[in-house]
């Protein structure tokens, strides 16, 4: 399960950085902050696993 959490979490950021590229080429802003947005509920995600793994060690 933490491995798919993992996985979730790094698919997560790397549509978010698309997303913020894409809406910086083309100039359209609610993209680009979709974008971040995705990239910090991906670092989010990610940080919670890093503690779980952290703990049950």
């Amino acid at each position: 399960m933490a491995a798919d959490e993992k996985s979730r979490a790094k698919t997560e950021q790397a549509k978010g950085k698309m997303k913020e590229v894409a809406g910086r080429t083309v100039g359209n802003e609610r993209l680009t902050a979709e974008g971040r947005a995705e990239q910090t509920k991906g670092d989010a995600r990610q940080a919670k696993e890093k503690i779980k793994d952290t703990l049950t060690d």
